[in-house]
């Protein structure tokens, strides 16, 4: 069974997100805090919040939405260089002792608007290589008395936490996430992440990538408990296959009909830069629908991130396509579908029971 099953709240300074329902005050935190609840409510274990500059952040967000629930975890995505590892370090672990323990950290490494807030970086092996020691500072800070590090990113000497992390069976502090398809990038999660988080793509794909995880820990000489793995992805679920399917190409024509306004000319749009959002975008060349269900077309209309491929049936058959993900080895998943709200009832009452094995698919 999952391990972990979460959901995303959308962090946005504008409504609307993928379609979602543009409401007066949807980033308020009686908007936000019902979106929270509503997870503890409907059998979620928690939400991941995302980041980059000019959104809400992030951090501030978590602690408020945390404050207002009981069980509700938080999946906050940071980035080095907006974050400097102590810091880091220093202000998850007290929202961890707070919270009894809720907290997770998504660690982010792609590209942002970085001269915004102050921050420079290299190529591609300079920003992994800054992240690596930024997730060992920040380990080593909630795991050791004292600690002092000399890398050529980061630095700290003599560097304690009075405050640590809850710490219990299974999980020592609290779990580090990190995405990232590049080869660099696989290297810092074989050796340093807690959970390797991948996007939506089809099932030959994830067991590749697992099989090169596994083999990267044994040659990196991995330190920490085996590497484990989650799935983001868009979960379209309807009461029947037919309703399924019409819903998921109507809100890609709308998508489509969106970008084209937005993009001057209705020019296509652009070839992602990182590694896995390319990864996406080149499913679509194989087919409409890979694996039954892995609709690959949101792509091509617009839909980029974390969410381009959608699994699209009813609670039943979308069920058995995360259970294949599952027997691959994956055991943490971020699902998510708009109008967000609706959708975290509408999922929580047939798709979660079925992941959790509550009820028979």
């Amino acid at each position: 069974m999952a391990d972990d099953i979460l959901w995303y709240i959308p962090n946005q300074t504008h409504p609307g997100h993928r379609g979602d329902d543009a409401t007066h005050g949807h980033n308020s935190l009686d908007t936000l805090t019902e979106h929270a609840t509503q997870l503890e409510k409907h059998g979620w274990d928690g939400a991941l919040l995302g980041t980059s500059w000019g959104r809400p952040d992030t951090f501030t967000v978590a602690t408020a939405l945390a404050a207002r629930t009981t069980t509700f975890e938080p999946l906050i995505a940071v980035r080095p260089g907006y974050w400097r590892p102590a810091h880091l370090a220093s202000a998850a672990a007290t929202l961890d002792h707070l919270t009894g323990g809720r907290v997770r950290i998504n660690i982010v490494s792609g590209q942002d608007h970085l001269a915004a807030y102050g921050d420079a970086e290299g190529d591609q092996a300079h920003r992994y290589a800054r992240t690596r020691e930024f997730l060992q500072i920040v380990r080593r800070l909630w795991t050791q008395e004292s600690v002092t590090y000399a890398g050529e990113h980061f630095q700290v000497t003599d560097s304690t936490l009075d405050q640590r992390p809850v710490s219990r069976p299974g999980r020592p502090h609290p779990r580090l996430y990190f995405g990232g398809a590049s080869a660099a990038a696989e290297r810092v999660a074989a050796a340093e992440a807690d959970v390797q988080l991948f996007w939506g793509e089809p099932l030959d794909g994830i067991a590749e990538r697992i099989g090169r995880l596994r083999a990267l820990e044994a040659e990196l000489g991995r330190e920490h408990a085996p590497l484990e793995f989650g799935l983001r992805i868009t979960t379209l679920v309807r009461d029947t296959t037919e309703e399924a399917w019409a819903d998921a190409e109507a809100k890609v024509a709308r998508l489509a009909a969106q970008a084209n306004h937005e993009q001057p000319g209705g020019r296509p749009w652009g070839r992602a830069s990182a590694v896995g959002q390319r990864r996406l975008l080149e499913l679509a060349e194989r087919g409409d629908v890979l694996d039954d269900i892995l609709y690959t077309a949101p792509g091509r209309a617009g839909g980029g991130g974390a969410g381009t491929t959608w699994l699209v049936g009813t609670a039943q058959e979308v069920a058995a396509a995360l259970r294949r993900y599952e027997r691959l080895g994956v055991t943490h998943f971020v699902l998510s579908d708009t109008p967000y709200l609706p959708e975290i009832e509408r999922q929580g009452r047939e798709l979660v029971p079925l992941l959790r094995g509550e009820q028979e698919p």
